[in-house]
């Protein structure tokens, strides 16, 4: 018998060995080193044979397991790394049972596109958004971003009669923001419009990094009515600050352009009553990214783009599978990968839909208030130890800090990373080099904070 016929009859213990094995690592991720400096080899090598599951499932865990760092826990305070809820672990793990090629809302007996379309109304229901906005699911921000302003170059191709998805892009395009994510700047590279034509808008003056919004609308006077992409911020990763929606939304009634706003995770301050105001008039914007894998505390490889019903066609111009004829016209046989970058793709949206499901929208307004409340509590031992300074007001999530003594600052984050309790990231701001705490995690409690106080305190003892 085959090694995989042997290892289908084990099916049933080879997942409860995986099971019991994942059990394990969550209810131990709060112990779990959030970093290692062991580097494991690699075996470039493939036997004839082959292991099977349960010999392969143990070299993994000789060689690999002990070094996957607690990136789900509760004390990974780096980039902006959500967890993952139990529904949404749940979910996942049958997106993999099930292994659909998400695609047509009709036909075939898939009705994995059905779940998709749902989720997204889920979605646009917790964030408070209009039933206006159509949208799927990506990999990450830089995917959703990648795929908003592609239809957005698509629109200003249709602004001079041109269609760039065929003909390709012709003339200069056009584009203002004041910080625009990593995310959005190489998607601006991807589709060819320039990583470097971003036209720099002035952030307001002091610990600010929205988009003056007097400095926009000059600059938008000089390009002589020409249309443009507007990025902006909802929550920028520094710092949590938010563009001035309102004024947007007025300046959009008065000129012509594509405006997209990156929420990656900023948009999920509209769970919140105490915060929602940030989000004031975002529904007027032609796109929106946000990142599912982020405050939605679900697994990696899950963002969503938002994009305005009215464009849908243009959506479908860029992204449409001109070879595949007999799929008949797209708007009215409707399927996915006439609206998105890939043609084939897992269910994505299942954990979201289930995490959505289980835990509603009074879920996940716990969930951001409290990770606000974190974000507070540990900019109070900011601000009382002499040893630092806060470079930026909390104002959601994010604490961005530094030691009064930069020239510490590497040598400090080096050795409280290497301590395996926590993770930070370093960055710059304002021209300092800083620290990032960014509170996203749903396990996250005081305990844990706690826990990283006295180990930074430690650490400025022996430095």
């Amino acid at each position: 018998m085959s090694l995989l016929n042997k290892d289908n009859e084990n099916l049933d213990g080879l997942l409860n060995a995986v099971k019991e094995q994942g059990i394990d690592y969550l209810n131990k991720v709060d112990s779990r080193l959030t970093s290692t400096q062991i580097q494991a080899e690699i075996d470039n090598r493939l036997n004839v044979e082959g292991l099977g599951s349960i010999e392969t499932l143990n070299e993994f865990n000789d060689r690999f397991e002990p070094l996957i760092v607690a990136s789900s826990g509760p004390r990974y305070w780096g980039f902006v790394t959500g967890g993952t809820t139990p529904a949404a672990i749940a979910g996942d793990w049958l997106a993999t049972v099930y292994d659909q090629n998400t695609q047509s809302a009709k036909g075939n007996g898939d009705v994995s596109a059905i779940i998709e379309l749902e989720t997204i109304k889920l979605l646009c229901s917790l964030l408070n958004l209009p039933d206006n906005f159509f949208g799927g699911f990506v990999t990450g921000a830089t995917l959703s971003n990648f795929t908003s302003l592609a239809v957005a170059r698509q629109w200003i191709g249709k602004q001079s009669g041109k269609d760039f998805a065929r003909s390709g892009v012709s003339g200069e395009i056009k584009i203002l923001s004041a910080t625009p994510h990593s995310s959005a700047v190489k998607s601006l590279s991807m589709l060819g419009l320039g990583s470097d034509n971003v036209i720099q808008v002035e952030v307001l003056k002091g610990n600010r990094e929205a988009i003056d919004i007097d400095d926009l609308e000059q600059k938008i006077n000089e390009l002589n009515c020409t249309p443009f992409i507007l990025i902006s911020s909802a929550g920028t990763v520094n710092t949590v600050d938010f563009d001035d929606f309102k004024s947007i939304k007025k300046l959009k009634e008065k000129y012509n352009f594509w405006w997209h706003i990156d929420a990656a995770f900023g948009g999920f301050a509209a769970c919140s009553p105490k915060y929602s105001h940030l989000l004031e008039d975002w529904e007027f914007a032609d796109s929106i990214t946000v990142d599912c894998h982020k405050w939605l505390n679900v697994p990696y490889e899950s963002a969503v783009f938002l994009i305005k019903n009215e464009h849908q066609l243009l959506q479908m111009e860029t992204f449409q599978n001109a070879n595949a004829a007999y799929l008949g016209n797209p708007l009215e046989n409707f399927s996915y990968l006439n609206f998105l970058p890939e043609n084939s793709r897992r269910l994505k949206a299942l954990p979201a839909w289930f995490t959505l499901k289980s835990y509603g929208k009074s879920g996940y307004k716990e969930i951001i208030e409290q990770n606000v409340e974190h974000a507070l509590y540990f900019s109070a031992f900011i601000k009382e130890n002499p040893a630092f300074e806060l470079l930026a007001p909390i104002r959601l999530n994010t604490v961005c800090f530094a030691l009064v003594d930069a020239e510490k600052s590497e040598s400090f984050l080096n050795a409280l990373n290497s301590s395996g309790k926590v993770f930070m990231t370093a960055t710059s701001y304002k021209g300092k080099k800083g620290i990032r705490a960014a509170f996203v995690n749903w396990r996250t409690t005081k305990a844990d904070i706690n826990l990283v106080i006295n180990e930074i305190i430690k650490i400025l003892t022996e430095l």
